[in-house]
């Protein structure tokens, strides 16, 4: 005997259905109360859902059977997995309910991975001239031997222990209560697949992607400045289903001898001599780009300390 029949009751089954029955039962009322189709059974769609949730999995399904929603604690109510999210699972969602615009949506194509952030060392001089640097750099890439599969046509399968899902829900009683403790499914750790091992691929072990080193050549422009950052779109970590994410190199200014950088001025600090100061004379710069650039003090200037004078149109056109 089960400690309550509401669930099955929802699905319109026995209490000693098999999972065959649970899933066909769940799909013929899902498509008579989906809210595209049937506007105003909202609520009956997700009690529906949520039935079908609880007795399609296997450890949740004892739980209720031996105590009722009330030993589903912390999982009762209307919470668990999205109806919608459900009902795409299981019917391969994608647009409205027929396929067309309107309604509610499942999944919208693959997720996008993430950006990967590299810094890169550059002097004044590479800001000033401009440069193209290469930058070597570890990504993964999808096997090519597999071509991201992971073994041969029809080797990958779904993980029945976790139903796909790549994690497992475990129930732990603690004297009257029951504790729910979430982890990765041990068998095919955490993924949702499996491959059997004379099915995997050899190169990459069934992992379906392989490190590789990249080459960038990085090209600073005249003009750049620390910190600007240079996108490489889509150059990102390769995963299957996975949309690849950008790489994006920071500029790094290293600290000058000579200049600091104030916007688009060069900032040069000269010391000259008394004499010069007062009875006026020259003084030389080394620029970036070798020249030497001449300073004149005109007799009688009288140059003060920290006093600024102006060479223009010394700074490259960006």
């Amino acid at each position: 005997m089960v400690a309550e029949t509401k669930y099955y009751d929802i699905l319109g089954v026995s209490p000693s259905a098999t999972e065959s029955e649970l899933k066909k039962a769940y799909r013929k009322l899902a498509l008579k109360y989906h809210p595209d189709k049937n506007p105003d059974a909202g609520d009956k769609f997700k009690e529906i859902s949520h039935a079908y949730e609880i007795l399609s999995d296997a450890e949740k399904r004892e739980v209720y059977d031996q105590y009722g929603e009330e030993g589903l604690n912390g999982q009762g109510g209307m919470g668990g997995m999205n109806a919608e999210d459900l009902f795409s699972q299981l019917f391969g969602g994608g647009g409205g309910f027929f396929g067309g615009g309107g309604g509610r949506r499942g999944p919208q194509g693959p997720r996008r991975g993430k950006d990967m952030m590299h810094q890169l060392k550059v002097t004044l001089e590479d800001l000033y001239l401009g440069k193209t640097s290469k930058l070597a750099l570890q990504k993964n890439v999808l096997c090519s031997k597999c071509e991201g599969k992971g073994g041969k046509e029809g080797a990958v399968q779904s993980c029945r222990g976790c139903n796909g899902q790549g994690i497992r829900i475990m129930m732990r009683q603690m004297g009257p209560m029951i504790q729910q403790v979430q982890q990765a499914c041990p068998e095919c750790r955490g993924t949702g697949e499996v491959i059997s091992e004379k099915d995997r691929c050899k190169q990459c072990l069934g992992k379906k992607i392989i490190s590789d080193r990249k080459i960038l050549e990085v090209r600073i422009e005249r003009g750049m400045r620390d910190g600007q950052k240079i996108t490489f779109s889509g150059e990102g970590d390769q995963a299957p289903g996975v949309v690849p994410g950008d790489i994006i190199i920071a500029l790094d200014e290293k600290p000058h001898p000579r200049f600091t950088r104030k916007g688009d001025d060069l900032v040069y600090e000269a010391k000259i001599d008394l004499l010069t100061a007062l009875a006026g004379g020259q003084f030389a710069i080394p620029h970036l780009d070798d020249r030497v650039l001449m300073v004149s003090v005109l007799p009688g200037e009288a140059i003060q300390p920290d006093m600024i004078k102006v060479i223009p149109n010394e700074v490259p056109s960006i």
